[in-house]
């Protein structure tokens, strides 16, 4: 007897359980980005099976880690307000000039490496210098900093790729760690560690602040040019650190590579749930984000889809995830000015 009622109950407590975990799931800022993943995978899957193959969802996570780097600035920068169009073309000038280091100036590896990140860490702070001295649009500015670049990287190489690279160099990108490529490890790092900086620190709360109301963050004491500037300086330096890996996986430093970088990257962050108006978004939900527009390219391979309808598809998705974050900005919005007039209600109720 006693088993036959415990049985209800503890239907009920798991009923319970899973209604209140799927609560919890529709509350958080990245399940509309779960859901677009999987509702992806499976569809992908039924038209391609070979799509969910162990081999190829490796490539699909190497692939991620270079654009859940740059996902990473690119959050911070939109999560202010801010805009960085140049990431493709730092990308790429971190990468020769890193080579170049390595290959003509004679200096170790690591040095090599160093001065990659430095000159990502200088194109920032020019970024960040003339946006908050001189009060021009961020896109303004970042895309005369993508043509300036892109022509340097042209100047540096005269369209020809730094090869070969040393063995030591090009080893890097594909070594393993328990099976798993060390740019996947590198990018879950880099993901935590900005998710940590976002959610736990005054750098965090600061960038919110910035994005959510300027004015305000001013007054409440926060330096606001030093958080602008800071966060482009990290955004040039992560991409050109993916610039570099990527240069280590190729086995050449290429002229051409990160175009497009930009719209892979901000369309990522978009669909994640960052708001290109600036204050909203989370580290986790961007970083899946990366991941769908890697599985999005992957898929259009896999099923031989031209690279000339590939870039449509990208345009589109570039647009459904401004439109889907104008919606939801819009329905925030909304259910503020609700709440308000609901305060404003019981509080008229309690006074009379």
């Amino acid at each position: 007897m006693s088993v036959k009622g415990q049985e209800p109950r503890r239907e009920k407590s798991l009923r319970d359980l899973f209604k209140g975990f799927f609560n919890w799931f529709l509350r958080r800022p990245e399940s509309g980005i779960v859901l677009i993943l999987v509702v992806f995978v499976a569809i992908v899957t039924i038209v391609n099976p070979t799509f969910l193959s162990g081999k190829n969802i490796v490539n699909i996570l190497r692939a991620s880690g270079f654009t859940m780097i740059s996902v990473v600035g690119m959050s911070m920068i939109l999560i202010t307000g801010g805009l960085d169009l140049s990431i493709g073309s730092t990308y790429a000038l971190g990468a020769i000039l890193c080579c170049l280091a390595i290959t003509d100036w004679g200096l170790p590896i690591p040095v090599g490496i160093l001065v990659g990140l430095l000159l990502g860490a200088v194109c920032g702070a020019v970024n960040g210098f003339l946006i908050v001295k001189t009060g021009i649009p961020p896109m303004i500015v970042t895309l005369g900093m993508q043509y300036a670049l892109r022509g340097t990287v042209s100047v540096l190489t005269r369209g020809v790729p730094i090869y070969p690279l040393p063995d030591g160099f090009v080893d890097l990108e594909p070594h393993r760690i328990l099976g798993v490529p060390i740019i996947v490890i590198i990018a879950i790092l880099v993901v935590v560690v900005g998710h940590i900086a976002l959610s736990r620190t005054y750098f965090g709360r600061s960038v919110y602040a910035l994005g959510g109301n300027q004015e305000a963050a001013r007054i409440s004491g926060i330096n606001i040019q030093r958080t602008k500037m800071l966060v482009y300086v990290i955004m040039g330096v992560l991409v050109a650190f993916a610039g570099i890996m990527m240069a280590s996986r190729m086995g050449s430093a290429e002229p051409s590579t990160g175009t497009g970088l930009e719209m892979k990257v901000i369309c990522g962050a978009i669909i994640g749930g960052i708001s290109i108006s600036g204050g909203m978004g989370t580290m986790l939900g961007a970083a899946l984000g990366a991941v769908f527009m890697e599985a999005l390219t992957n898929s259009l391979t896999v099923m031989r889809i031209s690279v000339y309808w590939q870039n449509v598809v990208f345009g589109v998705v570039m647009i459904l995830s401004v439109l889907l974050d104008q919606y939801k900005r819009s329905l925030i919005q909304r259910q503020s000015i609700k709440n308000t007039e609901l305060k404003k209600s019981a509080t008229a109720v309690d006074k009379q």
